[in-house]
């Protein structure tokens, strides 16, 4: 009988260390014939290593990382404060505080973390203003958790566990202490993906049970599907949810009947109830808007599981699915809004429709509400996490608030998720520059003020949304550099090939507008390469010796440099742009990478397994290096202050090159695939990156530290997530540390390194709402009458150094108490004593001019005019004055005047007539003749300020009247 081959775990034997030789046991390939690998193993330096220390380090530590973007846009529709001033966005597990007039965050509300063991278990799902204390919002989430919060306060008042996840929530003031809630209900069969289609609709009291977080009374009143909205009417009659392709009605006065069920002919997203009347709206997933009047309708007395149809009004024009709805404050105008990036305003009694388009990405929420007194506005969430207000009387954009524009990942697929995302940074305004939520453009962002500054629209594009089912593949910045000095942004756009056109490749070369703040278009190339991709774009560093240059390497084979030509233009004035300057190939390979040493004396570029090196100014070949195993090159990299070292990177090996001695100095194995190599700005360090997935699938990037000293790592750290694009961050204070920027596959943009945290923000924290915060609007009567009528009376502040300084004569004359001859000398003593007596005249004061004589000259007399002397002081409004306007205008109103007799001709008398204007149209004004008499006006003494019966020509005030002054009498008057 054979024996086993099994053996006991403490029979296995241990890994061997890490700077130990591995023996693995197996037979060693025969190395007879080798003889190029044999000379590239001689000509190694007595340095010369062979590592895999990466896979068996036991040291790894979790760099600090901090993210400048928000986790995802908000599709929960955003709750407004009663008065308008402050509207509330949940954003992952936090509640922003958003100030209306600014956009600026005031305060973040964030609970602490449950015990739940889900990584998106405490992600916040809903939230509504409690209807009994407008100072009190209420959120839900999916551990199951309502959180009640004093939002002035920056306080958390109760907490209350359901055990269930939340999903929508909404509360009346009918049931104080009491809110509806829709929450999914665990099944016994767990289906794929680990999501619960049922759900269920409950009642929970917020009183709490003594000492713990349970509900005192939770109230269930049916099951539904997976909810699409949940609200319950103004009157508070009834409470409405949508799921699949039904809604659920049920009275609030018998909700132990449970819910009636309304059939629809497509599965419903949205909802949203009339603020004054007895009916709601749907919106679906074939952008269909359906208003239900089936709230008239009589219901059974056990109303459960009972379904029914009914009559509804369709208004139809969105192309997709309907994101969100809802009804102005009056009931008159519904306004719905998706993927198109158009919101519609619907008139609900005719029918018509106007449209605000071109709004920037796609829209998830919609919502209307009125800031105080003024002008009702809409508020929409874009899928990019930008904030735009929409005024209702001239339904344009207002105003929009962003930090940094997010993807907008629309379900049809973005060009963006499969090709390299751009990522560079200015060195003239200290700004990144990202892409933006449209592939085609790009978003400029100081991370000193966390602000959008603008965006740059690279290739032109028209940005609909996709056509039925079939996506819109819209052209896309591929590929982008900014060169050291600043002034030039190299991009490629590229638009994919369809049935209709063919494949397009711009390259574009942009020039840094210092005047205008912006960057202006300097040169386009079309195809570059041909019909070939650009692989690798690079801007040579600045030099004394050697001009600007700009490498591309392509498909074709070719190497291309570009370099600057001047011309005289029209008016006589140098314009300088760009051309080919010359092409290279080598061999029959194709170039992958390039890259320039510090100096721009050298041009590395990457041949398939070779290095070739050139120098830039004669593009003569001075040398060729290999990777000692022959395998493909990916990139390769200038190491050191001053480029002696260059590391060239394969799929899983890092090799460096002596450049000086044409030696290796050692090689670098790892069984992981390296994603990319930065080296430092600095020193002869290089950051070697990992990603990969750790043992609970979640995604990972392990950094590797490496020196010119050594092939061992330096040292070892981990960040919890998958990166896109990054490189290192020019704006870090520490010169010792490494800090990096990256763009996550989820699209965040995030800091990560030595030290990479970001200093607190204004309202990154919970933070007390003060009163001040508000700015104060005007009244009426100060729109009539002025701000200054109405403001406090002025105070008079003395100056510091005038009257009220204390006069430090008498106490500099007690030096003089002293004995003689411990006293200082005269010339010490003189100055700082005589600044105790005189007043020091600041040297910005004015000079004191005497005015000289003025020349007599008769002139004619005119009445003099007061002079101010100094600041114009308010005129305070009293009481009593204010008390008389108001009775003035409640005991009086404004009547149509009929025209007064003029030259003794009666006019005729003008009525008032009263039209119905459209919504949005502009008044037109009728021009009104006037005619002056010929008449001499009497004096300003004479003259009364209005007409008295006959004796004035017109019921206005006379010219002269207005102007004040003497008029002479007309020659044959």
């Amino acid at each position: 009988m054979a024996a086993s081959t099994s053996r006991q775990p403490h029979q296995v034997p241990l890994p061997p260390s890490p700077h130990k030789p591995v023996n693995s046991g197996k037979k060693t390939t025969s190395r007879k014939g080798k003889g190029k690998e044999n000379l590239a193993s001689a000509t190694q330096g007595p340095e010369v290593t062979t590592d895999i220390s990466w896979d068996n380090l036991e040291s790894e530590s979790n760099w600090e990382w901090s993210s400048l973007t928000d986790p995802s846009a908000s599709k929960i529709p955003p709750i407004i404060t009663k008065d308008g001033s402050y509207f509330f966005s949940l954003v992952g597990s936090s509640v922003k505080i958003h100030s209306v007039a600014t956009g600026q965050v005031v305060s973040t509300l964030s609970a602490p973390r449950s015990a739940s063991s889900g990584t998106s278990s405490d992600l916040l799902t809903a939230a509504v203003l409690n209807p009994h204390n407008a100072f009190q919002l209420i959120t839900g989430s999916l551990d199951g958790r309502l959180v009640v919060w004093d939002f002035l306060d920056a306080a958390l008042l109760q907490v209350i566990n359901i055990a269930q996840p939340i999903h929508y929530l909404c509360a009346h003031e009918l049931w104080k202490d009491t809110v509806f809630v829709a929450a999914s209900r665990p099944s016994k069969k767990s289906k794929t993906g680990g999501i619960d289609d049922n759900a269920i609709v409950i009642r929970v009291s917020l009183k709490p049970v003594d000492k713990t977080t349970k509900s005192a009374e939770i109230l269930p009143i049916g099951k539904t599907r997976f909810p699409t909205g949940l609200t319950l009417s103004p009157s508070g009659a009834w409470l409405i949810a949508t799921a699949g392709h039904k809604v659920y009605v049920a009275a609030s006065s018998s909700l132990a009947s449970g819910f009636t069920k309304y059939v629809s002919p497509e599965r419903l997203t949205c909802l949203s109830f009339h603020p004054t009347d007895e009916y709601f709206a749907t919106g679906d997933d074939k952008g269909n808007v359906r208003i239900w009047y089936c709230l008239n309708d009589s219901l059974p007395v056990n109303a459960r599981g009972v379904e029914k149809k009914t009559q509804t009004t369709t208004l139809h024009w969105h192309a997709h699915a309907v994101s969100s709805l809802a009804f102005t404050s009056n009931g008159a105008y519904l306004l719905s809004g998706g993927e198109e990036s158009v919101l519609v305003i619907w008139q609900l009694h005719t029918g018509k429709k106007e449209f605000v388009p071109r709004v920037g990405a796609a829209i998830n929420t919609v919502s209307a509400f009125k800031c105080g007194g003024g002008e009702e506005e809409y508020l929409l969430g874009l899928a990019d996490a930008t904030y735009l207000f929409v005024g209702s009387g001239s339904l344009k954009i207002s105003r929009s608030y962003s930090r940094i524009k997010l993807d907008p990942a629309v379900p049809h697929g973005s060009p963006s998720r499969h090709n390299s995302t751009p990522l560079a940074f200015h060195s003239l305004t200290s700004t990144l520059i990202l892409p933006s939520s449209h592939p085609s453009s790009l978003q400029i962002y100081s991370p000193s003020s966390s602000k959008l500054v603008s965006e740059l629209e690279i290739s032109p594009s028209n940005r609909v949304s996709r056509r039925d089912e079939k996506p819109v593949v819209p052209s896309y910045v591929e590929q982008l550099v900014i060169s050291p000095s600043g002034e030039w942004l190299a991009s490629i756009d590229v638009r994919e090939a369809d049935d209709d056109f063919r494949d397009e490749i711009y390259l574009k070369i942009w020039r840094w507008d210092q005047k205008g703040g912006r960057w202006t278009l300097n040169t386009r190339v079309d195809r570059p390469h041909g019909l070939k991709k650009v692989t690798c774009l690079a801007f040579s560093p600045l030099s004394q010796s050697f001009s600007i240059h700009l490498v591309t390497t392509g498909e074709d084979g070719n190497v291309k440099i570009w370099g600057l030509r001047a011309v005289k233009g029209n008016l006589g004035m140098a314009e300088e742009f760009w051309i080919t300057r010359s092409a290279f190939g080598f061999r029959s390979e194709l170039p992958q990478w390039a890259t320039w040493s510090r100096d721009a004396s050298l041009l590395a570029v990457v041949f398939g397994p070779y290095v070739a090196l050139y120098d830039p100014t004669t593009n003569v070949l001075c040398h060729t290096l290999t990777s000692p195993k022959g395998k493909t090159i990916r990139t390769a990299h200038f190491i050191g202050k001053e480029g002696r070292y260059m590391a060239i990177v394969g799929d899983h090996d890092v090799t460096l090159w002596d450049l000086v001695s044409h030696s290796v100095r050692w090689t670098y194995e790892a069984l992981m695939t390296i994603d990319r190599v930065i080296p430092h700005t600095e020193g002869d360090s290089f950051a070697v990156f990992h990603g990969y997935f750790s043992s609970q699938e979640l995604p990972k990037t392990r950094v590797s530290i490496l020196r010119a000293v050594s092939s061992a790592p330096a040292s070892s750290h981990s960040i919890p997530f998958r990166l896109r694009n990054f490189s290192l961050y020019p704006f870090s204070r520490k010169l010792s540390g490494q800090v990096f920027v990256g763009i996550t596959y989820d699209w965040r943009v995030v800091l990560f390194g030595d030290g990479a945290k970001l200093a607190k923000e204004e309202g990154s924290t919970a933070t007390e709402i003060a009163s001040s915060s508000t700015p104060i609007r005007r009244t009426l009567f100060q729109d009539i009458f002025g701000y200054s009528a109405f403001a406090e009376p002025p105070t008079v502040s003395t100056s510091v150094d005038g009257m009220n300084r204390p006069r430090s004569g008498k106490a500099a004359t007690d030096v003089f108490d002293s004995p003689a001859y411990l006293m200082p000398t005269l010339e010490h003593l003189f100055n700082p004593l005589m600044d105790g007596f005189l007043k020091h005249r600041p040297d910005d004061a004015p000079e004191h001019v005497v005015p000289e004589e003025e020349e007599e000259v008769d002139m004619e007399e005119e009445p003099a005019e007061p002079v101010l002397v100094g600041d114009r002081s308010s005129r305070v409004v009293n009481q009593e004055e204010m008390d008389a306007f108001v009775e003035f205008f409640k005991k009086h109103s404004v009547k149509c005047l009929s025209t007064a007799p003029v030259n003794g001709r009666s006019g005729n008398t003008i009525k008032a007539k009263v039209a119905v204007t459209p919504r949005h149209s502009t008044p037109t004004y009728a021009p009104t003749n006037v005619r002056i008499s010929k008449q001499s006006t009497a004096s300003r003494h004479d003259a009364p300020a209005f007409g008295r019966g006959e004796d004035t020509a017109s019921s206005s005030p006379s010219i002269s009247a207005m102007n004040g002054r003497k008029r002479k009498k007309p020659l044959g008057g």
